[in-house]
This record gives structure tokens, C-alpha cells and sequence, in this order.
């Protein structure tokens, strides 16, 4: 932890707001939240449903610009270039995992993990071996020619997460990648992720509702009522709350967005 204490921030959202217009009405999500990852460390967000959580991971991972606020990933404003440029960027720099997945069901396993190389133009061979290598760390090479329909929740979680690797990226976005697991396939997800973030030298941050995925991360924030609050570890393991805020409490709480 010393070492993750010292080490440089990687990412950096400063004075992040998120409002979401319809004609005449506007919802605020959050507003002011800053917040800072340091290379190499793993984060959980957690929080009740519609609290922001996902939207607060669009905006970190460039799929959404803010309403206001800047977003630094290793000292680059990701929204001060065009969105063709940030597509490219996101393509390069940062993977994705979803709780649904998002896997194309007419590709098989190893199809989709190449998918990302292929759509950044690398030969068809590279895309293969990188993939074919990814699908056998996280334990599927005998499962690299089905389908997603033809394969369990976990096993096509294990794909999500080969395929948000093989660019390779430096940050890994994770959407409650567990959401929709048992209890036992999850806690094998919590493990693999944990594997993946050392072996990988990533900086991840994961939006997350699990306890179990929480405790394997090195840090842990409550987002509610529009602000980031530190979580702690009491003397008996259990998170206690660090009364220092992320950003200001929104008036009336926030409204159930996702």
C-alpha cells in the first residue's frame, strides 16, 4: 500500500459534472467530484442503483464527455481532442468490461476477443496469437470456437475481460462485471480481475454492488447523494466511512440514473 501511496496519479477527474437535458427538464447525476487513481492501484465504487455509478465510469472512460469538469488520464485531457481522436484513444489506452458483456453472438470466443486488434487494423495473425494467448490465461482455450449463446455466464465473462486486455490497455474500466453471477462464479471473477490488474500492470476502477469484488481492491469510495466519500478498513476488516468528501452534496439527493 505504501508503494500505491507514492506512486504518480494516473487518473485524474477535476470538478466532474454530468446533467442530462430533455427540452425544458434537466437531471443533475453529480456535480464537482473530483478524484484521483494512482498508477498500478485498484479501485472499487460502490453504491446503491441509480446513483451514478455507471455514468461516473462513461466519463472516466471517455464513452461520455462531462457537463463540465476534465477528465486526465497519465496527464492527457482526454476531452480536449475531437471524438475521432478519442475513439482512437480509447481503443488504444483503456479496456472495457460490462456486466452484460456485450459479446457478438454471431463471433465465437476467440472472434470477439480479436475483434478490438482487427478494428485497429493489426494482421489477422497478430489479432490471433495476442487473443489466442489472453483466451488461455483466463482458462477458455478449449472454448475459443463457440459462440457466446454457448457459453455460461462466467465463461463469457472471462471472454468480456480477454477481450478488454488484448489492446493491451494501461486502465481498466469495469461496470459491474459481476452483477449477473452466482456466488461462486463471481468470487472466480473477483480473483481473476485481482490476477489480471497485477499481471497486466494495469490501473483499474470498478463499479461494483459485491462486498467480495470490493474487498480484493485496494481502495474503496461510496458514490451518494452526487459525491465520492473514502471507505476504510476497521481494526475487524469491516469498511467504516472517512468523512472526507469528494465533492459537495447535491441538493435533494440524486435522481435513480444508472
Amino acid at each position: 500500500m505504501k508503494q500505491l501511496r507514492e506512486a504518480a496519479v494516473f487518473l485524474e477527474a477535476n470538478n466532474l459534472g454530468k446533467t442530462y437535458t430533455s427540452g425544458k427538464n434537466s437531471v443533475v447525476v453529480f456535480e464537482g467530484l473530483s478524484l484521483e487513481v494512482r498508477q498500478g492501484e485498484m479501485v472499487a465504487i460502490v453504491g446503491r442503483s441509480g446513483v451514478g455509478k455507471s455514468t461516473l465510469l462513461h466519463l472516466l472512460g471517455g464513452l461520455d464527455r462531462p457537463t463540465t469538469g476534465s477528465v486526465k488520464m497519465a496527464e492527457f485531457d482526454i476531452f480536449k481532442v475531437a471524438d475521432v481522436d478519442l475513439a482512437r484513444f480509447r481503443n488504444r489506452e483503456i479496456g472495457f468490461v460490462f456486466q452484460f458483456h456485450h459479446l457478438l453472438p454471431e463471433f465465437n470466443a476467440l472472434e470477439n476477443v480479436m475483434m478490438p486488434l482487427l478494428i485497429n487494423r493489426a494482421p489477422w495473425g497478430e489479432a490471433k496469437r495476442k487473443a489466442e494467448a489472453l483466451l488461455g490465461s483466463v482458462g477458455l482455450s478449449s472454448r475459443a470456437a463457440h459462440r457466446p449463446g454457448e457459453l455460461s455466464g462466467g465463461e463469457q465473462a472471462r471472454v468480456a475481460i480477454a477481450r478488454a486486455l488484448v489492446a493491451p490497455p494501461r486502465l481498466l474500466l469495469a461496470d459491474e462485471p459481476t452483477g449477473d453471477l452466482d456466488g461462486g462464479t463471481s468470487e472466480d471473477i473477483h480473483g481473476l480481475l485481482r490476477e489480471v490488474h497485477k499481471s497486466q500492470q494495469l490501473t483499474s476502477v470498478i463499479a461494483t454492488h459485491n462486498e467480495g469484488l470490493a474487498a480484493v481492491c485496494d481502495r474503496v469510495l461510496r458514490l451518494e447523494n452526487g459525491r465520492l466519500t473514502n471507505l476504510e478498513l476497521t481494526i475487524h476488516g469491516d469498511r467504516k466511512e472517512n468523512q472526507e468528501s469528494l465533492g459537495p452534496p447535491l441538493k435533494g439527493g440524486v435522481p435513480e440514473l444508472g
